[in-house]
Order: structure tokens, then C-alpha cells, then sequence
């Protein structure tokens, strides 16, 4: 049964590890101010689900996906590289191509560091408009918000500029926005940034009018 914010939900497929964290932030708010629901296999910690399951399970719930493939770097411990994003692209791909109705409608946005490095590692999507990012949390924001602009068709969207201004905003104001909420910036899990993004949103944030010069 197709959950009831299918159109909604825009799973994020991205590395989760301190390097990214910034980038992965930035994607976060962009979509919630965007007017959309971020998903991400960080909402679930359920040890009785096998965890492929569960990214099967929220990548039917998503109408739309970011995919990030720029973690191309070998692992410190293992010495090899981590397939986990690649893997979550093919299964959104599989679930569009596949899928029953509902799901060929699926939309989604690939990012990576530089415009054309994929094709070097991936190139059995070349042709598909990937986005670079630059490593860059403002650049991140636009292309989420730009993207997100155009697959849904929603103008009701502000754009890049002031969805950046107002992620500054954000920033600021987070660690007083959290302790408000009994929490700690350096202990927020994924559930509860979002939690935090979604209540400064509804009581905090100026209206958008404010930023618009």
C-alpha cells in the first residue's frame, strides 16, 4: 500500500559519515524547506528487519530521490570502496523502470562532486544530467532546490539564494533551537535533526518575504 506522502518523500541516498555531514545537512534542510519529507536508511533501527529490506521498504514510500555517487575514495580499514550509494541509485532506477505505475512516476536527481567525473567509474549512466556540487553546502541547496522546482512542478518553492540564507539562519539559531527540545547538537541523530529542522520551520523561521530584497 502506497504510503500517503508517496509524493512527498524524496529519499536521500548519500554517504553518512563525518566528511559528507555538512553536504548531507545542507540536502536535509533544503528539502524541508522546499516543502517536502526527507527519507534515509538513518530513520530506521530495527534489528529484526535485514537493512536491504528496509532501504526496499523507503525507497517505495519516495516519489523523488538524491543520490549522491562522489564517495569514490578507498576505505581507511579495508582498503576498498564503498558501493552502498551506487547500489541505492540502481535499486531506485530498478523500482522506475520496473515498478507498477505508482513507482514509474519516480523522479530523481544524481549528484557527485564534478559535472562528468561519474563517467570515469560509472558510466552505464552517462546521458542521465548529473549535478555537481563542488563540495560546496550553497551549491548543494541549489541544486536540490532547482531540481525539486522542476520534477514536481511546485511554485511555491523560493529559490536557491534564500533557501541558503535561510539554512544560515537555521544554524544559528540550532543550538538554542535544540536545547529547547532536551537535545544536544553533537548527539542528533537523524530523526531528530529533522525533527528540530521541521519545529524551527513552523515557529521560528521569518516569513519568506523577508528575504526578499
Amino acid at each position: 500500500m502506497r504510503s500517503p506522502n508517496y509524493n512527498n518523500n524524496v529519499f536521500i541516498n548519500c554517504p553518512f559519515d563525518s566528511a559528507y555531514k555538512p553536504l548531507f545537512d545542507a540536502i536535509v534542510f533544503a528539502v524541508y524547506d522546499c516543502g517536502f519529507i526527507t527519507r534515509c536508511a538513518l530513520e530506521e533501527d530495527d534489528a529484526s528487519e535485514v537493512r536491504i529490506d528496509q532501504i526496499y521498504n523507503i525507497i517505495a514510500d519516495c516519489r523523488y530521490g538524491i543520490h549522491d555517487i562522489s564517495r569514490t575514495e578507498l576505505d581507511e580499514d579495508s582498503g576498498l570502496p564503498r558501493f552502498n550509494m551506487p547500489l541505492e541509485l540502481g535499486i531506485f532506477l530498478g523500482a522506475k523502470k520496473f515498478g507498477i505505475e505508482e513507482q514509474k512516476r519516480k523522479k530523481c536527481l544524481v549528484l557527485d562532486t564534478e559535472q562528468y567525473r561519474y563517467q570515469q567509474f560509472i558510466s552505464d549512466i552517462a546521458g542521465q544530467d548529473i549535478q555537481a556540487h563542488n563540495n560546496s553546502s550553497k551549491e548543494v541547496i541549489t541544486k536540490v532546490r532547482n531540481w525539486l522546482r522542476t520534477a514536481s512542478r511546485r511554485e511555491t518553492i523560493p529559490s536557491g539564494s534564500i533557501i541558503w540564507r535561510r539554512y544560515q539562519d537555521f544554524r544559528r539559531d540550532l543550538p538554542k533551537t535544540a536545547q529547547e527540545y532536551q537535545l544536544t547538537i553533537e548527539d542528533l541523530i537523524f530523526n531528530d535533526y529533522t525533527w528540530v529542522i521541521t519545529q524551527w520551520l513552523k515557529t521560528k523561521a521569518k516569513p519568506l518575504s523577508d528575504y526578499v530584497q
